[in-house]
């Protein structure tokens, strides 16, 4: 049986900051990452809200941290975590390839993308529906695309299809968007994107690829089709805390509960998107890290 002080479940920003601190503080600590290293800031094309760094890339971000945690020990096992049960006053971590023991756990597992939840979009995936404008946009060169959402992601997605696209329709349910000004202003102001406001998709068009949508005015119930060649997705996300539910108390959207101190029950920490809060950025993703790593850490040297 491999044991070891912390297992860090995730290793986005959250959890790769986790690791260095916790390496730092003198302990050993496996990290799980199912998918790759960085999370979801590895397909953003440009980080500029880091303090300190400037502008830089989302693969160049995560591969910095990356580096620095297995530079100073951490070993990451690429493999999802299936189940996490409390054993003689530890965690038993389970895995797709075997088990490990800890004394701590820190979760951070992020959230992942939510979907419009209409009838063909899992078989659309991939054909015309898709989640991520950086890892796709480029198929989509010249064509007609719509972006569904109001928030950063969606705007940073309408920007990315923008230079790409002939035409970018963003639609979003409501007049107002949760995007910051400057993001919004900055979208407005591009010349092949038209809003489409008081809109949600009710319905997908195409058999084996897609060929348009059925959008519905969120006010007077009017229907009206969209011819597209591609919709890209961006409506929010849901916490990756499933696996967890038996462990810890989650919210009614399902982020772990815990406060500014990381704890979200007796030798269980949580840091990133995955915890209840109210500002989910990389400079707070890194904060949250540091924090937990370090009340775990103290939680293993305890007699």
């Amino acid at each position: 049986m491999v044991k070891t002080d912390i297992a860090i479940i995730g290793a986005g920003t959250a959890g790769m900051s986790a690791a260095i601190y916790a390496k730092r503080a003198g302990k050993d600590v496996i990290m799980f990452e199912g998918y790759m290293p960085g999370g979801q800031i590895v397909v953003t094309p440009e980080v500029d809200n880091y303090p300190a760094l400037g502008k830089v890339s989302g693969y160049d971000f995560a591969m910095g941290l990356y580096n620095q945690a297995t530079e100073l020990g951490t070993e990451m096992i690429s493999a999802n975590v299936e189940k996490v049960t409390r054993k003689d006053g530890g965690f038993l971590i389970e895995y797709d390839g075997g088990e490990v023991e800890a004394k701590a756990v820190i979760i951070a597992t992020g959230a992942k993308n939510r979907k419009l939840d209409v009838d063909g979009e899992e078989k659309l995936t991939g054909f015309g529906i898709s989640y991520c404008a950086t890892c796709d946009g480029a198929f989509f060169k010249g064509r007609t695309v719509a972006v569904v959402g109001g928030g950063n992601t969606a705007f940073e997605d309408a920007e990315v299809l923008a230079s790409l696209c002939s035409k970018v329709y963003l639609v979003h349910r409501r007049e107002g968007f949760r995007a910051e000004p400057e993001k919004v202003a900055k979208v407005r102001g591009m010349k092949n994107v038209e809003f489409i406001l008081n809109a949600k998709v009710v319905a997908l068009k195409g058999d084996g690829k897609l060929e348009g949508v059925i959008l519905e005015d969120t006010k007077t119930g009017e229907r009206k089709e969209l011819a597209l060649d591609g919709v890209f997705v961006a409506v929010g996300q849901t916490p990756s805390t499933d696996a967890f539910a038996g462990l810890v108390e989650r919210d009614k959207a399902g982020y772990i509960v815990a406060g500014e101190d990381c704890i979200a029950a007796n030798g269980i920490f949580v840091a990133g998107d995955c915890r209840t809060k109210k500002v989910r950025q990389l400079v707070t993703a890194a904060a949250d890290g540091s924090v937990a790593a370090l009340a775990a850490s103290e939680y293993c040297s305890r007699d």
